[in-house]
């Protein structure tokens, strides 16, 4: 099989999978969703399938939530190492099950708690509870540590720090932006890439958010900010938006953007760098086949040129997509 690593430095990108807490809580609606890989298995399983047989070929993990924090607030700290675990069985069971080359994702969420000076937790607890968390998902076979859908950039730091000192595998690291295009703690595009980056993260990238307008806006500024040099890598770019801001209608969350506008902007994504394309909440395997055809339609493309702003801590905007 090839590495990870390897393929990405082939021209076109991969297609990494949708959204699984949107389709577990519509089938299955329930406090903790991690424990589902025990509790369901089949319902997790076959939503692996779904997007495999959509195209993914980067499938993460149920196991977002699988850390000792939030585990703990339902009283499963004591299953932490048995929820990673089955989560990363499930996945590479349909990958078996599968005639293309399926790369297996350990997904690592926000702890749940507050860390220092905002709350009680310090960075050296929040580094422990990373690195044990990843250390169970490397150990069950894990082809990539996924950080995503992280709101402070200093837990991301500790998440990527804890990934690097337990294993040597790929590591992509996530963050979501707010309508202002910063971090909830006020952090523009271009620094989260560069401190990413320095950390020592292969893939960097943005999630969650809002639709994929707003997302190929903050791609283009995160690969506008990173460096090239002959000491140092470029991290590959990874996006998968939501399907639109989420508004509550009749009492229901829903998602505005649907598969076909997700197709058009697979494009956009591939033109400005991004290596790993797919979606976040609200998306289903059916944007993830769309996005996959308009990616098969098209054996290559061109990628858009960096702009030069004149200092590379250059901060400002790149100008908007039209949509």
């Amino acid at each position: 099989m090839t590495s990870l690593l390897e393929r990405l430095a082939q021209p076109k990108p991969l297609m990494a999978d949708g959204a699984m807490g949107t389709l577990l809580h519509g089938k299955h609606p329930v406090a903790c969703l991690d424990l589902l890989n025990l509790t369901q298995p089949d319902l997790v399983s076959d939503i692996h399938r779904q997007y495999i047989e959509a195209g993914a070929q980067v499938v993460l993990a149920n196991t977002f939530g699988a850390n000792r924090f939030k585990l703990g607030s339902h009283g499963l700290e004591g299953k932490l190492e048995e929820i990673n675990v089955a989560g990363i069985n499930l996945v590479r069971s349909q990958a078996a099950r599968s005639k293309g080359e399926i790369f297996v994702a350990g997904d690592v969420g926000p702890l749940g708690v507050r860390l220092s000076p905002y709350g009680r937790v310090q960075r050296p607890e929040a580094h422990s509870a990373f690195r044990e968390q990843i250390g169970f998902l490397a150990k069950a076979g894990a082809d990539l540590i996924v950080i995503e859908t992280m709101t402070d950039l200093v837990e991301t730091l500790e998440a990527v720090s804890a990934a690097r000192s337990i294993c040597d595998l790929p590591v992509a690291a996530c963050m979501t932006f707010t309508r202002d295009d910063l971090t909830l703690l006020g952090d523009a595009p271009a620094k989260v890439a560069r401190d990413l980056q320095a950390a020592g993260a292969d893939i960097v990238g943005v999630n969650c958010s809002g639709g994929p307008a707003q997302l190929a806006r903050i791609l283009r500024q995160m690969r506008q900010a990173l460096e090239v040099g002959p000491q140092r890598k470029t991290p590959h770019l990874w996006v998968k938006p939501n399907a639109g801001w989420p508004e509550n209608i009749g009492g229901r969350v829903l998602y505005a953007a649907g598969p076909e506008y997700f197709a058009d902007f697979a494009l956009d994504f591939w033109k400005f760098g991004a290596k790993v394309i797919g979606g976040c909440c609200g998306t289903t395997p059916e944007h993830i086949a769309a996005m996959r055809r308009s990616l098969d339609a098209h054996p290559s493309t061109t990628i858009e040129p960096l702009v030069n702003t004149g200092s590379k801590n250059d901060e400002k905007f790149i100008p908007e997509i039209g949509r």
